[in-house]
């Protein structure tokens, strides 16, 4: 994620989450540092710049996820089925919530693929909260846990 998670009650949510999550899988949050003196720069530069801190992130083989407004909706049960896929044929799966103006050419250029969690637009602090509970939801799913309801 770039940035951190400035409202509390949203922080301990993720946080409570991740905890969650944890009972299923490995999982972990990485934040970026927030670009500084960003009033004279482009929006373009600061894609690039917040772009060149995401990628130092990544690893060879990871497969990269973007949480991208252009990205394929799935309903919960098949994003669930699909991450149950990716845990078996990939060896570090990384989800990317970018910045406020989204990403640079770079890490599209370096992306596996793009979700996008609705045709809505969302604050990217709300992004990290929506997409955390989606994940604990799919780990409940995959158990067949009574947490989701079809």
């Amino acid at each position: 994620m770039v940035g951190k998670t400035t409202n509390k009650h949203i922080s301990a949510c993720i946080d409570d989450y991740v905890g969650r999550i944890g009972h299923y899988l490995p999982f972990s949050i990485q934040v970026t540092g927030e670009l500084k003196n960003t009033k004279n720069l482009s929006v373009s530069m600061q894609k690039e710049r917040e772009g060149e801190q995401i990628i130092k992130y990544f690893q060879a083989g990871d497969h990269v996820v973007l949480l991208d407004e252009r990205g394929e909706e799935r309903r919960s049960v098949e994003f669930a089925s699909w991450l149950e896929h990716k845990q078996m044929v990939v060896r570090r799966l990384v989800f990317v919530i970018g910045g406020p103006y989204g990403f640079s050419d770079a890490v599209y250029a370096r992306c596996d693929e793009r979700v996008s969690l609705s045709l809505m637009t969302f604050s990217h602090q709300m992004v990290r909260l929506v997409f955390v509970e989606q994940i604990y939801r799919a780990c409940t799913i995959i158990r067949g846990e009574p947490y989701h309801h079809e």
